[in-house]
């Protein structure tokens, strides 16, 4: 079946749930005849944690660009899984119980170990062709990596282009990440929750120069029962990205934005004025009204999410 240029650009403006079912030259039309997102406003890059955001840590990477695209944004933290399994790696049928997943890492450590990076980099240029960049690499259990396992970690984090790596804080883990952070002339943010105070992060600032923070602005405002704002003042240079979601404090529910207690415009503002490079991830977690499941729901609230926050900036 042909396909006229009008029609392709119409599917391009459009949602396209059965994208995956077109042929290949016409799927490879669509995404060049759609424009080409951009979420930086006035100089502060607006993100998105992806899959997670979706609902799916396992999403593959042709569905998560594309709905970025349909979100209009054009930089992400992204995480392992769908770069990886575009490398070629095959996870296990799921399996319970605490060996079984021992079993699933060792496999995963061991395929690691001869992994093809060159395919790393041809996930970078998908994303790249079409406009978003992977500024940031998330890795879930990065505290068990071994040596060699490590390396692979910053090397696969240099491959896609990414200019930091995420993971969550370890109080005994810090320092050793931090040494290949140091070795390897990468920034690391660990990402806090609720419980995790400027005093954590200021003990990985001292372990490692390239030691840094994700800095959840929820999770410290439900926390800490502060604004996140003096510390961001006083460690900028060592925040590589903000998880940017709204929660109530004294450890409050997450809430759709403007509705909870986090200073979420006033950040954005400050990034802003400021003019640092932190991007400023969106992380969606409040629940979708009515409770739906639908995807088409969730990705109605994350699209009301980045109009926020361009709202703010504007």
């Amino acid at each position: 079946m042909r396909y006229t240029r009008r029609q392709i650009g119409q599917m391009a403006l459009g949602s396209l749930p059965a994208a995956a079912f077109l042929p290949r030259p016409v799927w490879a039309a669509v995404q060049t005849a759609r424009p080409r997102p951009n979420s930086r406003v006035a100089g502060v890059q607006i993100g998105l944690n992806v899959p997670y955001s979706f609902g799916n840590n396992n999403m593959p990477g042709d569905e998560v660009l594309d709905k970025c695209l349909e979100l209009g944004v054009s930089a992400v933290e992204i995480r392992s899984q769908p770069i990886e399994r575009a490398m070629g790696w095959v996870a296990p049928a799921a399996a319970r119980g605490q060996a079984a997943a021992g079993a699933v890492a060792e496999q995963l450590r061991a395929w690691r170990r001869t992994a093809d990076l060159a395919k790393a980099q041809a996930f970078r240029k998908q994303y790249a062709d079409a406009g978003v960049a992977l500024e940031i690499l998330k890795l879930d259990g990065i505290y068990a990596f071994d040596d060699q396992e490590m390396d692979y970690a910053f090397a696969l984090a240099k491959a896609v282009g990414a200019r930091a790596i995420s993971c969550e804080i370890d109080a005994k883990g810090t320092e050793r990440v931090g040494t290949f952070a140091d070795k390897h002339q990468l920034m690391v943010g660990y990402h806090g929750h609720a419980e995790t105070t400027p005093a954590h992060w200021e003990a990985a600032f001292a372990q490692a120069k390239f030691n840094g923070a994700n800095l959840d602005l929820g999770h410290f405002v439900a926390g800490n029962n502060t604004s996140p704002v003096p510390f961001i003042k006083q460690y900028h240079d060592r925040i590589t990205h903000v998880h940017v979601k709204d929660r109530k404090l004294h450890g409050g529910p997450n809430t759709p934005f403007g509705q909870g207690d986090t200073p979420i415009v006033e950040v954005l503002r400050l990034l802003r004025d400021e003019k640092w490079r932190i991007q400023a991830t969106i992380e969606f977690e409040y629940p979708v009204p009515g409770g739906s499941t639908l995807m088409a729901d969730r990705m109605a609230e994350i699209a009301k999410t980045v109009a926020f926050c361009r709202q703010a900036l504007a």
